[in-house]
């Protein structure tokens, strides 16, 4: 779908931005503009690999920190996918992002004056439990690859996150992002969210059986 055809649903100053650098909407993008990622919607995509989950996480970010809405969280599993955001979203955009994924023992009170933060769950669990004054202002939260619920190690702290999120913060925008969610419908469900599914990927996937140095792909 070409952005054009999308201008009179975007922001104008966030039209602006994506222009110089996009000219097409991939499927999962466009259904959420459609489903309300600017009228502050939770969303729940659910797309594959390299669909374009991360743009939709940015529409709902500029959409809060161009329009004074709050500050915005981006949680990951790991460090260095934590990193990798922190650099594409330092390179993109103008506003203020910060990484936080060390200490644990910290509240980070420097991060007050941060837009955008870029953090792994336990951290953000750390922050939440440290009652870090700049909390109350966050106003949209990103959960990448948010099927680690279901993960034994990390999902119990990263449902006590949301949980904790949706009790103190009523006006909060979620926005799950995930390649793979074995019950996609419940999951939105409990989020309060519109769900996106979408099979769309950039590399068509073929499968087959690899057998004595033969692949038979059906």
């Amino acid at each position: 779908m070409e952005l054009s055809k999308y201008k009179k649903k975007i922001p104008a100053n966030i039209y602006a931005k994506l222009e110089p650098r996009i000219k097409t909407l991939r499927p999962a993008q466009h259904k959420a503009i459609d489903a309300g990622i600017f009228q502050d919607k939770n969303l729940l995509i659910c797309t594959p690999t390299a669909s374009g989950k991360t743009l939709v996480a940015e529409l709902a970010i500029m959409n809060a920190i161009f329009h004074d809405k709050g500050k915005c969280v981006y949680i990951v599993p790991l460090r260095a996918l934590a990193s990798e955001k922190f650099e594409f979203f330092k390179k993109m955009h103008e506003f203020k992002t910060a990484l936080s994924s060390g200490d644990i023992d910290s509240d980070d009170s420097y991060l007050e004056k941060y837009d955008l933060i870029i953090t792994t769950s336990e951290k953000f669990d750390s922050l939440i439990r440290h009652k870090a004054r700049w909390l109350s202002k966050v106003k949209v939260v990103i959960i990448d690859e948010i099927h680690l619920l279901n993960d034994s190690s990390r999902g119990p702290t990263l449902e006590i996150i949301i949980t904790i999120l949706k009790q103190e913060l009523s006006k909060m925008q979620l926005i799950g992002l995930s390649a793979t969610i074995g019950n996609p419908k419940d999951l939105a469900r409990w989020l309060d969210a519109e769900l996106i599914l979408d099979n769309w990927r950039p590399v068509k996937l073929h499968k087959g059986v690899f057998l004595d140095n033969e692949i038979e792909f059906y």
